[in-house]
C-alpha cells in the first residue's frame, strides 16, 4: 500500500475550498448533552492541518474541553499550529499513542483512516485511549460506493489504489464490534453533473491524496484529457458519484 507524503502537499492542503465546509459535530454535540461533565477530553486522530479542530473550538467554546490534536506529518501539524491555540498537538503513529489508558471521552478521524497502514493495530490503540461509554467517530469518502467519482474517471488507477487503503463498510463495522462497540454506520450518496471546468482547479492543485499515489504520467495525462475536453466545450460536464461514511461506536 503506498503512502502519502504529506510534506509536500501541507502547504497548499487548506487550499482545496470543500475542505472548508465543515459544520458543528451533532455527534459530539449529543454525547456532550448526554454526558454532563465538568471537562471533557477530544482527540482529533490524524488532525492535519487543524481544520476540524479549528471549527469545532468556535462551535463548543462555552464547553470545558482539553482538545488534543494528533498527527504523523510533522508539516501538517506546523500548519495546524500556526491555525488553533490552546490544542496540546502531539506527533506519532496511530498505532502507537502515547495517552494513558481510557483517557478520551471523544475520538474522532475524519478523511484519514485509509492512511493507516497498520489499521488493526491502530483500532486497538483507539480502543485502549477511549473511555468506557466513549464515541469513536469515523467520516470517511466511502469509495466502494462511487466507482463514478471524477477522480477516477480521469486518473482510472486511482480507483485500485483506494481498494488497497479503503476498508469496505462490513470490516469495519466487524472490526470495531469485535472490540467491544456498538457501531452504527450509513452512507450518504448522491449522483450529480459536475462541470469539468470547476474540477480542473483541484486536479491541478494535486492536494488530494490519491493523486500523489498515482504516476506523475498518468496524472499528465489525466490533466490534459480535462484540458482537452474544456477547449472542445467550456461547459463540458459529467456525472459524478460521490458518497460519504459515518461511523458511530460506543464503546460498551
Amino acid at each position: 500500500m503506498k503512502t502519502t507524503d504529506y510534506s509536500k502537499i501541507a502547504s497548499k492542503y487548506d487550499k482545496n475550498e470543500y475542505r472548508h465546509k465543515v459544520e458543528g459535530d451533532n455527534v459530539l454535540k449529543d454525547y456532550i448533552g448526554q454526558h454532563l461533565k465538568s471537562q471533557y477530553n477530544i482527540l482529533d486522530l490524524a488532525c492535519g492541518t487543524g481544520i476540524y479542530l479549528y471549527n469545532q473550538m468556535k462551535y463548543f467554546s462555552d464547553k470545558n474541553i482539553n482538545w488534543h490534536g494528533f498527527d504523523k506529518s510533522e508539516d501538517m501539524l506546523t500548519v495546524a499550529k500556526d491555525k488553533v491555540s490552546n490544542v496540546l498537538f502531539t506527533k506519532g503513529l496511530a498505532e502507537e499513542m502515547p495517552y494513558e489508558a481510557e483517557y478520551f471521552d471523544y475520538i474522532v478521524n475524519n478523511y484519514a483512516f485509509q492512511h493507516f497502514t497498520q489499521k488493526s493495530e491502530a483500532l486497538d490503540e483507539i480502543t485502549r485511549v477511549l473511555k468506557k461509554d466513549g464515541i469513536f467517530k469515523m467520516h470517511n469518502i466511502a469509495i466502494h460506493e462511487m466507482k463514478n467519482w471524477w477522480i477516477y474517471k480521469y486518473f482510472p488507477s486511482a480507483y485500485f489504489e483506494d481498494l488497497k487503503r479503503f476498508w469496505q463498510k462490513e470490516v469495519i463495522f466487524n472490526e470495531l464490534s469485535n472490540r467491544g462497540f456498538k457501531v452504527e454506520i450509513y452512507i450518504d450518496y448522491k449522483m450529480q453533473a459536475m462541470e469539468v471546468s470547476n474540477l480542473l482547479g483541484y486536479a491541478e492543485n494535486r492536494d488530494i491524496s490519491i493523486l500523489t499515489l498515482i504516476e506523475d504520467k498518468e496524472y499528465i495525462k489525466g490533466i490534459e484529457k480535462m484540458k482537452s475536453e474544456i477547449n472542445k466545450e467550456p461547459e463540458a460536464s459529467l456525472v459524478c458519484d460521490f458518497a460519504e461514511m459515518f461511523c458511530i461506536a460506543k464503546k460498551i
